[in-house]
C-alpha cells in the first residue's frame, strides 16, 4: 500500500485537510460531556438557573453545528482525495497493462486485469477514503477519551487504559489474520470474473452445442468456492464487532462500579460520574467505527497488493529506440517462438525474406503458427532465437511505436469499437479526411455497407461492432489500416466471412494500391492465396513449404492436400 501512496502527491492539501478538520470535530466532541457534567452538577448543587441550562444547551449546539461542518468539509476532502487517488492509480495501471508484452496480457487474463481495474481499485479507493476520515479522528477520541478520564479520576482512567489495551490486541489480531484470506476471496472472485465474461462471449457456442447446463454448473462451482472463502473471513472479521462490544461493556460495569464507590465515599460527584460514562460511550461508538475501517483497509492492503503485482511488472518486450526506419526488405533469420516456456516452440525455425511491395501468403492447418509468425512483424512477441529484420535492422531495435506506425494490422477477430464509423476509421490516421476514408472503403470493398446506413460516415457503431455483420465488420476493418497507407498490410484470416468474389475483388484493390506496400495474408483457403508472390506454409511451427502456387502443388503435400480438398468441397 505504501508505494500506491504517490498516487496522492496532487491531493495533498486534500490529503491534509480531510484529517484536520476531522479533529477538529472530534475536539468539539470531547468537550460535550464536560458541558453536560457542568449542567448536572449546577442542578445537584440547587443553584442552577433556567438561564444557565439555556446557555450551556447553546453551547452544547454550538458545538454540533461546528461539528457538523467540520465532518462535511472533512468528507468533501476525503472524497476528493480519494477519487483523485483512484484516478491516478487507473491511469498508471491502465498504461501498465498497454505496455506488457502479448504474453503477458495471455498469462494474466483478461478475467484478472478487469478486477484490478474496478473492485480492486475501487476497494482502495475506499480505503484511501476512510483512512483520510477516522484513522485519525477515532484514535485521537479514544486516547483523548482516556486522557480526560484520567483528569477526572485516576482509577477511572486506568479501566479506560485497560480497555483500550484489550481492544487493540483483538482488533490487530483479527486484521492479521484477515488480510491473506481477503487475498484469497480476490483471487476467488478473479475465477468468477473470468467464468462470467467467457460465458457472455461464447453464448453462441453454448447454446449450439447445449452446454448451457455445464457452464452453469462451472459457474456455480466457482461461485460457491468464493461464497465459502467470503463467508469463512466474514466470520472472522464478524467477531470484530461482538467481542467490541462485550469489551466495552465490561469496561463500563467495572467503570459503574468503581464511580459508585466513588460517589459514595464523596471522591466523584454525579456529573463526573456521566461525563465518565459518556466517555466510555465515546470510545464505544469510536472503536465500532475503527473496527470497521480495520475490516475496509485489510481489505484494501489485499487489493493494494495485488494492484501492485501489475504496476512492478516490467514489460517482457525488448525496447528499440525511435528513428526513421524503411520497410523495403523483410527478413526472418532463424526466427523461434515460445509461449509462457511451453516444451514446444510455437515457431521453430523460420527463415525467408521479402521484397518490397510483394504479396506474401502464410497457410497451414490450425495452430501451425501463422497468426504467431505475422505478429512477429510488429514486434507483439520476442523471438526466442533468430531475428526479425526490417531493413537489416532487427525490429527489437526500432521504437514499437515507429514501427507499428508503419504497420497496418488486421487482426482474426474484427473489432470495432463503440462510436461513429469516421471515429472508427481514423484510428488509422487521426486526421484522416472523409476523402481519404472513402477511399479506403472503397478498396476494401465496404462502400456498400456505408451506403445502406442512413448515417453514413456519421452512423454510430455499437460496441463490438454488434449492429453490423461479421463480413461487414472485417471490410471496415480493413478499410481502418488501410486509411493510414502502411508500408506492411497485415491480413490475419481477416476474410473469412467474406465470400470469394468479394475476396477476389479485395485482392484485385489491393494489387492497385499506388503505395505499394508490402502484404501478408493469412488465410486457410487457398484461393485468397494463390496469385500471392510467395506462399509460406507452416506444419506444427516449423515452415514445410516456400514458394508460388504452382511450385506448391509440385513440391509440398500439405499445401497440395489442402488445395485440393477445398477444390473438391468448391466444385472447381
Amino acid at each position: 500500500m505504501r508505494k500506491l501512496l504517490k498516487y496522492l502527491k496532487n491531493y495533498k492539501v486534500q490529503s491534509v485537510l480531510a484529517p484536520l478538520f476531522k479533529l477538529l470535530e472530534a475536539s468539539f466532541e470531547l468537550f460535550v460531556p464536560l458541558v453536560v457534567s457542568a449542567i448536572i452538577n449546577e442542578i445537584d448543587a440547587g443553584n442552577g438557573s433556567t438561564s444557565y441550562v439555556v446557555y450551556a444547551c447553546l453551547i452544547l449546539v454550538a458545538l454540533g453545528v461546528v461539528g457538523l461542518i467540520s465532518a462535511v468539509a472533512a468528507q468533501y476532502f476525503a472524497a476528493k482525495a480519494a477519487v483523485g487517488f483512484s484516478k491516478e492509480l487507473r491511469h498508471d495501471l491502465f498504461d501498465k497493462m498497454q505496455s506488457l508484452s502479448y504474453s503477458q496480457i495471455d498469462n494474466l487474463g483478461t478475467g484478472k486485469m478487469i478486477t484490478r481495474m474496478t473492485s480492486d481499485v475501487n476497494q482502495v479507493q475506499s480505503g484511501v477514503n476512510l483512512v483520510l476520515r477516522l484513522f485519525m479522528r477515532s484514535p485521537f477520541i479514544v486516547f483523548g477519551a482516556m486522557i480526560m478520564a484520567f483528569l477526572i479520576d485516576v482509577a477511572a482512567g486506568g479501566v479506560f487504559a485497560i480497555a483500550i489495551a484489550v481492544l487493540c490486541a483483538v482488533v490487530f489480531g483479527i486484521m492479521l489474520i484477515s488480510i491473506p484470506l481477503y487475498k484469497r476471496v480476490q483471487g476467488d472472485l478473479d475465477k468468477v470474473t473470468v467464468a462470467t465474461r467467457e460465458t457472455l462471449t461464447g453464448a453462441r457456442v453454448l447454446r449450439a452445442f447445449c452446454k448451457e447446463e455445464d457452464e452453469v454448473a462451472s459457474y456455480n462451482k466457482k461461485n460457491a468456492e468464493l461464497t465459502k472463502s467470503q463467508r469463512f473471513v466474514g466470520k472472522i472479521s464478524a467477531l470484530m464487532n461482538p467481542l467490541t462490544y462485550a469489551i466495552i461493556n465490561a469496561a463500563i460495569i467495572a467503570l459503574m462500579y468503581t464511580g459508585a464507590i466513588k460517589f459514595n465515599a464523596g471522591s466523584l460527584d454525579r456529573g463526573q460520574v456521566v461525563a465518565l460514562y459518556n466517555y466510555m460511550s465515546q470510545i464505544l461508538i469510536e472503536l465500532i467505527k475503527l473496527a470497521n475501517l480495520i475490516i475496509t483497509v485489510t481489505k484494501s492492503f489485499a487489493c493494494a497488493g495485488r494492484i501492485n503485482e501489475i504496476l512492478d511488472m516490467q514489460p517482457s518486450l525488448i525496447k528499440g529506440a525511435s528513428g526513421a526506419y524503411g520497410a523495403s526488405f523483410i527478413e526472418f533469420k532463424n526466427v523461434s517462438v515460445n509461449y509462457g516456456n511451453a516444451s514446444v516452440n510455437a515457431l521453430d525455425g523460420i527463415n525467408f525474406t521479402v521484397e518490397r511491395g510483394q504479396t506474401v501468403g502464410i497457410i497451414g492447418g490450425t495452430g501451425a503458427g501463422k497468426t504467431t509468425l505475422v505478429n512477429m512483424l510488429p514486434h507483439f512477441y520476442d523471438a526466442k532465437e533468430g531475428e526479425v529484420l526490417i531493413d537489416g535492422v532487427n525490429v527489437n531495435a526500432i521504437g514499437d511505436e515507429t514501427l507499428r506506425g508503419k504497420c497496418g494490422i488486421v487482426p482474426q477477430r474484427a473489432v470495432l469499437f463503440k462510436g461513429t464509423v469516421r471515429e472508427n476509421m481514423q484510428w488509422g490516421l487521426n486526421d484522416a479526411s472523409d476523402e481519404q476514408i472513402f477511399t479506403a472503403i472503397e478498396t476494401a470493398q465496404a462502400a456498400d455497407v456505408i451506403k445502406v446506413k442512413e448515417g453514413g460516415l456519421d452512423e454510430m457503431v455499437e460496441q463490438g461492432g454488434k449492429n453490423f455483420s461479421g463480413g461487414q465488420r472485417q471490410r471496415l476493418t480493413i478499410a481502418r489500416a488501410l486509411v493510414k497507407k502502411p508500408e506492411i498490410l497485415i491480413l490475419d484470416d481477416s476474410a473469412s466471412a467474406l465470400d470469394y468474389a468479394t475476396d477476389a475483388k479485395l485482392r484485385q484493390s489491393l494489387k492497385k494500391l499506388d503505395y505499394n506496400p508490402t502484404v501478408f495474408i493469412v488465410s486457410q483457403r487457398t484461393s485468397s492465396i494463390r496469385h500471392a508472390d510467395k506462399i509460406i506454409v507452416l506444419d506444427g511451427g516449423k515452415m514445410v513449404g516456400s514458394g508460388t502456387h504452382e511450385e506448391l502443388l509440385k513440391t509440398c503435400d500439405i499445401y497440395r492436400e489442402i488445395h485440393y480438398s477445398q477444390f473438391e468441397k468448391e466444385g472447381a
